[in-house]
């Protein structure tokens, strides 16, 4: 099959997202399925939306698989990755999309949240990437889904969130040099306020953030997984240890 320069072509390419059932990650397994992807996504407790997210796939014509997979046990991120190639025969892009949320004063954060959040925020994304590159061919796609946050902190209250966040630059950076011999290109994506179920445009915060904005709207899911997607495709393979902003110019 031709590659037009301008589409992005997925055909014959195999993904795992993970925290795939819900928000950007839903928006991200549907756009890799629709560029002709198939996709394998891993969710804590959702488990209807996921199977609803895999029904979408496969109505696009693609294979898809739910996996249950807690981040916080490295067990099952590996077992995540070692399903979705026993199931689909390879693995070609990984997205790192699951992610905690704790927020508080300095002097209410527990060590049991900070030791969750970088678990679910940066371990996580570590042991699925090592796992993933042992197995992925030259060309392979390591995506991790940061936050703007991770680059400038405008509130109190979000440190633990925003350090999370930022050792995932550190790690793209790292993995790039590892793997860029052998092909593979690793990169970051931060996106900014985004209208989810996690920080809703309706909320009570959400004006202050679109005050920060050069865009004052927030975006949505749909957003993110175009960059992503971008990035997945061919378009993006001279890209790599690379953190992408996609904020409305709230970091601007």
């Amino acid at each position: 099959m031709s590659t037009n320069e301008n589409t992005i072509e997925l055909h014959g390419k195999v993904a795992l997202v993970t925290g795939g059932s819900r928000g950007i990650g839903a928006a991200i397994a549907r756009q890799l399925a629709r560029a002709g992807a198939d996709v394998a996504l891993t969710y804590v407790r959702s488990a209807e939306k996921a199977e609803a997210v895999v029904k979408e796939i496969e109505a696009l014509g693609r294979r898809a698989l739910a996996i249950q997979a807690d981040n916080t046990d490295a067990e099952a991120v590996e077992a995540s990755v070692a399903t979705t190639v026993a199931q689909f025969g390879r693995l070609d892009i990984l997205v790192n999309s699951a992610g905690i949320w704790h927020a508080g004063p300095l002097d209410t954060v527990t060590l049991a949240q900070m030791d969750e959040t970088m678990a679910v925020n940066f371990r996580a994304p570590f042991i699925a990437s090592k796992a993933a590159a042992a197995v992925m061919p030259e060309g392979g796609r390591i995506i991790s889904i940061g936050s703007n946050l991770a680059e400038r902190v405008p509130d109190a209250g979000i440190g633990l969130y925003s350090a999370s966040k930022a050792a995932l630059v550190g790690l793209t950076k790292g993995l790039a040099r590892d793997l860029g011999p052998r092909g593979i290109t690793v990169n970051v994506v931060h996106p900014g306020s985004t209208n989810t179920d996690m920080n809703p445009a309706d909320s009570d915060h959400a004006d202050a953030q679109r005050g920060r904005m050069a865009i004052p709207k927030y975006g949505s899911p749909d957003d993110i997984a175009g960059l992503v997607a971008w990035l997945a495709g061919p378009q993006g393979r001279f890209m790599t240890g690379a953190a992408l902003t996609i904020d409305g110019g709230a970091n601007a």
